[in-house]
């Protein structure tokens, strides 16, 4: 009964976690992380909290994983489509966000 109940608090655990972890939306909104033309996050003022962080590595490792997919499935350079992914990102981005000028500063829209 014990390991029953030790299991049920794991899963309830787990199936909890993303809920206390930022989310994307909720980050750009705050104005905490924003698009750059890299294709990449970026923190918008660094060094940020741990959570800020460990989204941005998290959503850009999954970003890039998908880009290298993306770059062999066309026969094209991971530049390119980095690039295209980046400069899509920020024309998409909705006012209020913040994106990376290519000066390296962070803009407002």
């Amino acid at each position: 009964m014990r390991m029953q109940a030790l299991l049920a608090l794991l899963l309830l655990c787990v199936v909890a976690l993303p809920a206390w972890a930022m989310s994307l939306d909720r980050a750009k909104n705050d104005g905490l992380v924003g698009e750059q033309a890299s294709g990449y996050l970026g923190i918008v003022s660094p060094p940020g909290s741990r959570e800020v962080r460990d989204l941005v590595e998290n959503v850009n490792l999954r970003r890039r994983d998908e880009y290298e997919r993306i770059a062999a499935r066309n026969g094209i350079a991971l530049l390119q489509v980095e690039q295209l992914a980046g400069k899509r990102a920020i024309e998409r981005s909705p006012k209020g966000h913040f994106v990376r000028l290519p000066n390296g500063s962070w803009q407002q829209l």
